[in-house]
């Protein structure tokens, strides 16, 4: 009874704290409809009768569709190597080392990881990986914030929706400041960025290639922004840096950017993978952990774990961050496609996805009532515009075996007839001619 007093005691306690008087005013935020009053659960079915119903379910998925689907997350094709190494039973507990200088295995993938990352942006340090490419941008906000003390934020319209959506979500409780600007002509608007670029600003946040497939160079808005002491956040589609400039030769303070396309299979939506690659000056500002490599005291290598800026490993309020755990088997995935593609590989699958999309592009605006939204150069994703709403077309492409492409007006207030298309080295000549084929009858 002593101990069920205290304990509701304490939770009264905690409950002042917070401010508010009961456990159900902490999900307020939720909406009522959303809200669950009960668990409707069906009668328990046999083993047989499970599996069935599992298999029934998985029949409703359209798995074998063309796709010409991106927003971000894009069908390359995987090396079966990379598959086969990383299916090893040493691999298969890498999750995080929690006794790190024990699990050297574990430690030299995450160091060889973090060079491939640095390598692959031009960067000078790499983190050991967060969980996806919108918490990644999230981290790099929050860690410009710390750098320089300041609460203003810009962000570029061209910056994935979902992300911008994920920095709201995560910033709602703090006070920070957001200043979204529209693109120009689908890429950044260097008149409204030179206007709010001030001593209040403590980061612009880019995308190249941005969410309409648009490319740019931000050498110029880099010397803008550190004119006034803010830094450059940029989100990079890790393909394009094998032919695009990379974020380092264009001075990018922070690098950030979604690991899926690096030997990761798109499997309904993860698990994926963050990277983050920043300025050696920054580096205890970074979030996440850090493997570094180290001679013991009779010059033999090893690897340890540098910094470790994790809310487990130090008091929480000064923890860079209590989200920022690494994806180790999927850092390792990318390590492992990058060492088997080699630096050729990727320039090779980088101009194969530019070349292949140009051809895309031309076909399809050869169709009547389909236009190019923008004339700016792209990589390997681009934006037509059509002579009625997307939504009912990619609908009915479905039908014909197409996952079309993304929707734009799902997002972006006036595009409802406006769909992005991506193209990957595994998109054949002739799916493309299908893909129009099955458009013009989806149009007429």
């Amino acid at each position: 009874m002593t101990y069920i007093a205290n304990t509701d005691r304490q939770r009264r306690e905690m409950l002042s704290g917070l401010g508010i008087s009961s456990i159900d005013e902490l999900f307020n935020i939720i909406p009522k409809d959303l809200q669950s009053t009960s668990f409707n659960l069906p009668k328990a079915k046999s083993e047989i009768e499970v599996r069935h119903h599992l298999q029934h379910l998985a029949r409703k998925n359209a798995t074998d569709l063309i796709s010409f689907l991106g927003g971000g997350f894009y069908d390359h094709y995987i090396p079966a190597a990379v598959d086969a190494i990383i299916s090893r039973s040493e691999f298969y507990t890498a999750y995080t080392p929690y006794q790190p200088e024990i699990s050297q295995g574990v430690l030299q993938a995450i160091y060889e990881y973090q060079s491939a990352i640095c390598r692959l942006t031009d960067m000078e340090v790499s983190n050991a990986s967060l969980y996806d490419g919108g918490t990644a941008l999230y981290e790099a906000a929050m860690m410009s914030v710390r750098i320089t003390q300041r609460r203003k934020i810009i962000v570029d319209e061209g910056v994935s929706p979902i992300y911008r959506k994920m920095l709201h979500c995560y910033t709602s409780n703090l006070s920070l400041e957001f200043v979204e600007i529209a693109t120009d002509q689908g890429t950044v608007n260097r008149e409204l960025v030179k206007k709010e670029l001030d001593k209040d600003t403590a980061a612009i946040v880019l995308q190249n290639p941005n969410f309409f497939g648009c490319i740019d160079d931000f050498t110029d808005i880099v010397e803008k922004a550190h004119s006034v002491g803010a830094l450059v956040i940029s989100s990079v589609y890790p393909i394009s840096l094998g032919i695009l400039k990379t974020p380092g030769e264009m001075g990018i303070d922070i690098t950030t950017g979604e690991g899926q396309s690096l030997g990761l299979p798109l499997l309904f939506g993860g698990p994926y993978l963050g990277f983050m690659a920043t300025l050696k000056k920054y580096v205890r500002k970074m979030p996440g952990r850090i493997v570094g490599s180290a001679h013991d005291n009779k010059g033999r290598e090893g690897f340890v774990l540098t910094l470790q800026a994790r809310e487990q490993h130090i008091r929480r309020e000064k923890a860079t961050s209590n989200i920022c755990t690494n994806e180790t088997l999927c850092a390792l995935q990318a390590l492992v496609y990058l060492s088997l593609i080699g630096k050729e590989g990727l320039k090779e699958v980088a101009q194969l996805c530019a070349d292949k999309s140009t051809y895309t592009c031309h076909r399809l605006t050869e169709i009547s009532g389909i236009k190019k939204k923008y004339s700016r150069p792209f990589f390997n994703e681009f934006t037509i515009e059509l002579n009625k709403d997307t939504g009912d077309i990619i609908g009915a492409l479905v039908e014909k075996g197409f996952a079309a492409g993304f929707p734009l007006g799902r997002y972006y207030k006036g595009m409802e007839r406006c769909m992005l298309v991506a193209v990957t080295e595994k998109r054949t000549k002739e799916e493309i001619g299908h893909l129009k084929e099955a458009l013009e009858n989806v149009l007429s």
